[in-house]
């Protein structure tokens, strides 16, 4: 078994690596990817798709796990629908947005981390009586925000399934104070849209997959929020905090069972399907049915946690 470094740019340059029991030996509690990662994507040059294709069969591979979220796993289920390679996938991505998946690993650490970041952050709003606004990862979904949100006691959650509406946010905000809570909390997803429909980024570039640079929606919110209700407001971004340290248990066994399922399909030779959860179950489903799809937010799990708004 070999590992391909650094995402399909590793396919690109033939880079790989021995994973043998010393490679993967104390890899259980490690965050991240001892493989590495980048932004590379194939099928931007046609010749990158062939060399990808070419490279396949140099070395010699009976099959190919391709582990990552959106981007990752939407090239895998091309090449197989192109060219018919045996691959097999696996949801890995802290955003959660993975279509036919109840949840990708990597998610519950995120959220872990980001709940206890706004726990902390209650210590400070309310000895001060600020507002702290707290801007999380999520770039097309709002999940992360939404889950440690709840968990947190978040007094507003912004999403980009659902536009900010300033105003109404802002008159969240009067009313807590209005009877006695001279403090709140507010999440916001980092690619959470106003009304107006503008979305904030660092930069106007985009990477391979025609994605821009997000971040800075949470300075953008404080200020309003500052400049409407005249209460002192911070923000803290938790930005790339939430993507490392050890992982959670549940996000070590989804991860292991995950991958028990990708090589046993692979030993059935039940290729062009991503394994997944659904309730208590690893199954899979065919990769061309995540290709191009984003799992939004579950509306129930939203509609609960603006129970508790305000």
């Amino acid at each position: 078994m070999i590992g391909i470094k650094n995402g399909w740019r590793g396919m690109l340059e033939r880079d790989t690596i021995s994973m043998d029991l010393d490679t993967i030996s104390g890899i259980l509690p490690k965050g991240g990817t001892v493989l590495g990662t980048s932004r590379t994507n194939p099928y931007k040059k046609e010749e990158d798709v062939q060399k990808v294709v070419e490279n396949f069969k140099q070395l010699e591979l009976s099959a190919l796990v391709a582990v990552g979220g959106e981007d990752t796993l939407g090239v895998a289920a091309r090449l197989y629908k192109d060219f018919q390679l045996p691959i097999v996938g696996i949801p890995k991505t802290i955003d959660n947005d993975i279509a036919e998946t109840d949840f990708s690993f990597g998610f519950d650490t995120a959220v872990n981390i980001a709940m206890e970041c706004i726990d902390r952050l209650h210590t400070t709003a309310e000895s001060h009586h600020r507002i702290m606004v707290v801007e999380t990862m999520g770039r097309h979904a709002g999940w992360i925000a939404t889950y440690a949100g709840l968990a947190g006691g978040a007094d507003a959650i912004l999403i980009p399934e659902k536009p900010i509406d300033i105003e109404e946010v802002c008159d969240l905000i009067m009313k807590r104070h209005g009877r006695g809570k001279n403090f709140s909390i507010v999440v916001v997803a980092e690619g959470a849209e106003f009304k107006e429909g503008t979305i904030v980024t660092q930069e106007g570039d985009v990477d391979e997959f025609g994605h821009v640079r997000l971040g800075g929606v949470g300075h953008v919110l404080a200020r309003l929020i500052q400049e409407k209700t005249g209460y002192e407001t911070r923000v803290t971004v938790l930005g790339h905090i939430q993507r490392g340290g050890s992982p959670t248990a549940f996000d070590r066994i989804l991860g292991t069972r995950y991958g028990i399922r990708a090589v046993e399909l692979i030993m059935e030779k039940k290729f062009g399907y991503v394994v997944c959860l659904r309730g208590n179950k690893i199954e899979e489903a065919p990769l061309e049915k995540i290709l191009g799809k984003i799992k939004p937010v579950d509306e129930e799990i939203y509609r609960i946690a603006e129970t508790f708004f305000g």
